[in-house]
């Protein structure tokens, strides 16, 4: 018996004894798994920097050492094959002689850099037209002497309206696009269903330009995934829309006085964020997005430390889901986050993220005229941090919202 009672005692020593070291692990795991430090924070940044860098390098010796491509593996017409990629050589006749003798093939630029003095030309016609494909370290820069509206004219040559022909759904494809503070990027100047795709561009006047389409205006181009930084003046834009029926998706825009320019009606914004770091010359003026055509859609679009977040021209009407504005400085001394001529859209879920010192010049709604039948349903912000509450008199059931829909 006396034996029975020792096995039972000594079963429950082991057993606390086990439970107590696990119970140690746990609570070191759970100290090794707490929150990181703002020292870590800062850690992880530097290692972001230094991979940066090693990238910049990795581009500027691809530049100087190009490495040759199998292009009959890729199946692709390989630019290096007979072109220069040194960062020197003047190379803008010979890629577009490149692009006019292969239609419909893909013209592959591998990292390097290729200087370039006038606009490379893309055909419309989807006979003759091209892909343009290039690797994450490809760069297409603009030289000193250069002359003419964009680096790359997508459409700008043997203009077609024609989807049913194979080769009408022609792109543009990642790499960086340069235009050393002188030039426009992009332009998309004609032809259907044109695709730019996992694109950076730097210092340009204009980042996109979506020009009127062939369809009787409409352009039906795919935008996404798309960086662009501009020169910081006045003059720069991030995108300017003047076709219809464009969707732009999960692009981020900066250093430029309008992030979205849209001329045009049903273009489909999607997680747009163009930011504000220029200068503050005119700022009362600058815009994250400029609507002067109406009937478009923005979803989960920001805009950041513009002065005006968003702004509707005439009586144009869109439709704004899950958007936001915030501002990080007081330096621009004002914060409006609608500003229309007549408010009629419509705003659903809509962050302000004011701040407390430019209060006296913050608004949730600034309107050159009263009525309009525009309406806010869910507007979060801080109230002592507005000026006016005009904002107010369109909420959704409102009395001001009826009868300015019953006497619209």
């Amino acid at each position: 018996m006396k034996k029975k009672i020792i096995a039972i005692v000594l079963s429950v020593v082991i057993c606390l004894s086990v439970g107590a070291v696990a119970l140690g692990n746990s609570k070191k795991t759970e100290i090794e798994y707490a929150p990181f430090s703002a020292g870590n924070s800062l850690e992880t940044i530097k290692e972001l920097e230094d991979g940066m860098d090693i990238a910049t390098e990795i581009a500027e010796e691809a530049a100087q050492n190009p490495v040759a491509v199998n292009g009959s593996a890729l199946g692709y017409i390989v630019v290096t094959d007979t072109i220069p990629a040194d960062g020197k050589t003047d190379v803008a006749d010979a890629l577009q002689a490149l692009i006019d003798a292969n239609p419909n093939r893909t013209i592959y630029f591998p990292d390097g850099v290729y200087l370039i003095s006038h606009p490379i030309y893309t055909p419309a016609d989807p006979r003759k037209s091209v892909d343009l494909q290039l690797s994450n370290y490809a760069v297409i820069r603009a030289s000193a002497d250069f002359e003419g509206e964009a680096l790359v004219i997508l459409g700008g040559k043997d203009a077609k309206n024609d989807t049913h022909t194979v080769g009408s759904n022609y792109a543009l494809e990642g790499g960086i696009l340069d235009g050393s503070g002188k030039t426009n990027g992009v332009v998309i100047a004609g032809g259907r269903e044109t695709a730019i795709r996992q694109v950076s561009i730097k210092h340009t006047i204009v980042g996109i330009h979506v020009k009127y389409g062939a369809n009787s205006g409409s352009s039906d181009a795919d935008i996404n995934d798309v960086n662009i930084i501009g020169t910081g003046g006045t003059n720069s834009i991030g995108v300017i829309v003047e076709g219809w029926d464009n969707t732009f998706t999960n692009m981020r825009i900066g250093n430029v006085f309008i992030g979205f320019y849209v001329k045009t009606s049903a273009n489909c914004l999607t997680n747009i964020h163009p930011l504000y770091y220029s200068d503050y010359t005119d700022y009362e003026n600058s815009a994250g997005f400029y609507d002067e055509g109406g009937n478009n859609i923005y979803n989960f679009c920001y805009s950041d430390q513009f002065a005006n977040a968003f702004v509707t021209t005439g009586n144009v009407s869109s439709v704004y889901d899950n958007c936001f504005c915030y501002w990080y400085s007081e330096a621009g001394h004002m914060e409006v986050a609608f500003k229309a001529d007549k408010f009629n859209s419509v705003v659903d879920n809509l962050r302000c993220g004011f701040r407390y010192d430019t209060r006296d010049n913050n608004h949730v709604l600034i309107t050159e005229k009263s009525g309009g039948t525009g309406e806010f349903d869910t507007v979060l912000v801080e109230n002592h941090k507005v000026k006016s509450s005009t904002h107010n008199l369109y909420k959704e059931g409102s009395i001001y919202s009826f009868f300015a829909k019953l006497f619209a």
